[in-house]
């Protein structure tokens, strides 16, 4: 899947492309053993079987992956998660957003499954990694749902709070702490203020407090019926 960034770095008329051919989802990628648990018991009220590991990687076909403002879902039962995305392009590793768009009522029967159903959302802007590698625990990342004609927070937490992408990498190429080109990882999310649920629309943040800058998207999702 072919995908374009701007980079936002002081040089934003660059683009960066990369063509993707293998996406993984690592789940259940928190550093703090009691907030994985929580996270587990905050799907475990929605149907959703313990992971077998942690972290878990997830392969997710790389056709999923979209940069639209729209994509579509079966049911009124997918919801977003924000979460940085990292790659590389010519030997460099970069970071944006993404958003795990998961089927919530095929993720009681099948986490793989239900990850496979849905569309990932992915940003159209990234930064260098190497520019926040430093402060990486720093960084915030943030998601606000519709509800009620409004927009509410619905994520918001501190990097610090998930492994890192080199500590992810690391885990699943069995010690390199970079991806090759063409390898997208997305690296793990916060809990849900309120509790899991789905909106039609999703708008996901990264945020540097020392730049003050962010990388953001926006997208919306159009239900599709479920019949018989």
């Amino acid at each position: 899947m072919k995908l374009s960034f701007q980079l936002d770095a002081g040089d934003a008329s660059r683009t960066l492309s990369t063509d993707v051919h293998t996406f993984i989802v690592a789940g259940w990628a928190g550093r703090d053993r009691d907030a994985i648990e929580h996270h587990i018991e905050e799907l475990a009220l929605i149907g959703v079987p313990r992971p077998s590991a942690v972290p878990l990687y997830y392969r997710v076909a790389d056709n999923q992956l979209s940069q639209s403002p729209r994509i579509q879902a079966v049911g009124p039962h997918s919801s977003g998660e924000v979460e940085t995305l990292v790659f590389t392009v010519d030997g460099e590793m970069y970071v944006s957003l993404t958003s795990d768009h998961t089927d919530r009522k095929l993720e009681a029967h099948s986490v793989a499954l239900s990850k496979q159903l849905c569309v990932k959302p992915v940003g159209t802007t990234a930064w260098r990694f190497a520019d926040v590698a430093g402060h990486w625990d720093e960084l915030v990342i943030r998601s606000y749902i519709e509800e009620n004609g409004a927009e509410v927070l619905y994520q918001e937490g501190a990097l610090s709070a998930l492994r890192t992408p080199t500590d992810l990498i690391a885990g699943y190429l069995g010690g390199a702490s970079v991806l090759p080109e063409g390898v997208a990882m997305s690296c793990g999310t916060v809990g849900a203020i309120g509790g899991i649920r789905p909106s039609t629309a999703f708008t996901m943040e990264l945020f540097d407090p020392r730049s003050g800058r962010s990388l953001k998207h926006r997208y919306a999702v159009d239900v599709l019926p479920e019949v018989a």
